[in-house]
């Protein structure tokens, strides 16, 4: 079913719909942090660098671009296509790690918690970034259409997003002052914070637990992939083998 052209356009349409509504959710949250920031006379600066700096934030922008990027490529080239690019698959494959990640993370460690992003959550773009936009990208894994397989080399692409995100965030940290206590410091996650009781321990064990959840899903998703892709090539390589075949040798047969 997920390679008719019909499956394919709808999908695409609901990819489109899923980047509207991660943008209108990172939109309405940041406006919100960029105003009670400046009713309450925080820096705005660094409030809107805060905000850009959550993982979750990073991941649904990345997404709701990727997402786009293949409808785009879908309506403009991909309706006589056989599978997507590789470099769109990659990406595909890229964000649908993170936010199954985010989606898990928030989940589990992180939704009675209040983070400092500013201002108060609200409600819907919470779901929407934390809950919806990981189920849709899950989804997205097993049903998205024209799925290419990737080399397993692919995975180190993959991963090295989040390390440059840890390694940056824990530069960052200590070099920012948080705008809603007055620390000396601003880790966008508490189990990031090594001023926390327990200090660097806790730190390391929750990066290394973290960073083998992200290897274990992006081992999934890319090895779903290769095998809805390999499935779909080999479906495809018999049809034109049938084709190919001559009738009268058909019809001659006994």
């Amino acid at each position: 079913m997920t390679r008719t052209r019909g499956w394919a356009t709808v999908w695409t349409v609901l990819r489109l719909a899923m980047a509207a509504a991660i943008v209108a959710a990172i939109t309405a949250q940041l406006a919100k942090s960029i105003g009670t920031a400046t009713e309450l006379g925080r820096d705005v600066t660094t409030t809107i660098a805060n905000f850009f700096s959550f993982f979750t934030i990073l991941s649904n922008a990345a997404t709701a671009i990727v997402l786009v990027w293949a409808a785009v490529w879908f309506f403009t080239r991909g309706r006589s296509a056989a599978a997507e690019p590789s470099t769109l698959a990659l990406a595909l494959a890229g964000v649908s790690t993170f936010m199954i990640i985010t989606g898990i993370v928030y989940n589990t460690l992180l939704r009675q918690i209040v983070l400092e992003q500013g201002s108060a959550p609200i409600p819907w773009s919470n779901e929407v970034l934390h809950l919806v936009g990981p189920l849709f990208l899950l989804a997205d894994v097993f049903v998205g259409p024209l799925r290419r397989a990737l080399p397993w080399r692919s995975l180190w692409a993959i991963v090295a997003f989040p390390i440059l995100w840890v390694v940056y965030t824990m530069i960052r940290g200590p070099l920012v002052t948080n705008p809603v206590s007055g620390d000396p410091y601003w880790y966008p996650y508490p189990f990031l914070n090594p001023n926390n009781p327990g200090g660097w321990l806790p730190v390391i064990v929750y990066v290394v637990v973290i960073a083998l959840a992200i290897l274990a899903v992006g081992t999934f998703v890319v090895w779903w992939g290769r095998r809805r892709g390999e499935a779909a090539a080999g479906a495809i390589g018999d049809a034109e083998a049938t084709a190919s075949v001559p009738a009268s040798s058909v019809s001659d047969r006994p």
